[in-house]
């Protein structure tokens, strides 16, 4: 697991004539080097929330209808070596590229070739998450040093590597969060998505696994069955995925149960011991004083009291 820190930038409290200049400087320096162009006279209204991981830079961009290009100068002038995906929360968005134009609907997801030209447009604005892979981790993940079309896949239904990616990037960059991010999880589902992951398929089940289980860990009744079932595989190739990662499934809940239980600790000390047990998936508080104390070796009403 990363530990991070989410960066915010907004063009709100800016001078209307500056919030483009600003906003393309933003990005070029955090994401890609973009051109960008308002639709109508309206000033442009912008945020993102970044999020630096060890090796891909994630983002949540919300933005009013406007057009960003990256043409062939601007390619020259940042270069990004990387990939991007973009994965469509609000918004229909097009997207013009050498070989024709794709119209994305929200619940959609495009991995695309930064250093590429397109155009993308969002004509009732926009809430993407945005993410940028270096070229040599893609390459490391897939096999591929570039892609010669962009890609689209379903995160909102049927696909279910799409699915558990987009889960695990959202989680990763709401405000307030209390979570770790697992970079070798999000680069595994992506490459899933890609159809051409390098990993063999017991890493990719797992990777999968994880994502549904940080989405569902709050929930008491989470169980290999349900876990099985949400990622499309059988509960015997879930087990194999674990047991090839030395862990297995309950242990794996307990650990991620704990962690994020002391990471609530320390975040909201005023929280009842009760309280944070019932809200990390635990049905006993009593059990969960045990498991906390094996786990830490401290008691958590210590961890509280020492946050306070």
């Amino acid at each position: 697991m990363t530990v991070t820190q989410l960066v915010s930038f907004s063009t709100a409290e800016l001078p209307a004539a500056q919030r483009i200049g600003l906003w393309e400087d933003h990005n070029r320096d955090a994401l890609i080097g973009l051109r960008c162009r308002m639709i109508s006279e309206v000033p442009f209204e912008g945020t993102e929330v970044n999020l630096q991981l060890d090796r891909v830079h994630l983002a949540r961009v919300r933005g009013t209808s406007h057009v960003v290009e990256r043409p062939a100068e601007v390619i020259r002038a940042s270069p990004a070596d990387s990939i991007a995906v973009y994965l469509t929360v609000f918004g229909e968005a097009f997207f013009y590229h050498d070989d024709g134009v794709l119209s994305l609907r929200p619940g959609q997801a495009l991995i695309c070739d930064a250093d590429r030209p397109f155009m993308r447009g969002f004509s009732r604005g926009l809430e993407e998450l945005a993410i940028k892979v270096p070229r040599a981790t893609f390459r490391e993940l897939t096999g591929l040093d570039a892609l010669s079309a962009p890609l689209v896949r379903d995160f909102a239904q049927g696909d279910a590597a799409a699915r558990t990616f987009a889960r695990l990037i959202d989680r990763a960059l709401r405000p307030g969060g209390d979570e770790a991010v697992d970079e070798q999880t999000v680069l595994h589902l992506l490459a899933s998505m890609t159809g051409r992951s390098t990993a063999d398929p017991a890493t990719v089940h797992l990777a999968n696994a994880r994502a549904f289980i940080e989405d569902h860990l709050t929930d008491p009744s989470l169980s290999a069955a349900r876990v099985a079932a949400g990622i499309g595989i059988s509960e015997r190739h879930l087990s194999r995925a674990f047991a090839a990662a030395g862990s297995s499934l309950p242990q794996f809940v307990l650990v991620r149960r704990l962690e994020r239980s002391r990471a609530r600790l320390v975040a909201g000390p005023r929280a009842t011991i009760a309280e944070v047990a019932a809200g990390c998936g635990f049905g006993s508080a009593a059990y969960f004083s045990q498991a906390f104390h094996a786990h830490f070796g401290v008691r958590a009403t210590d961890v509280r009291r020492a946050a306070i």
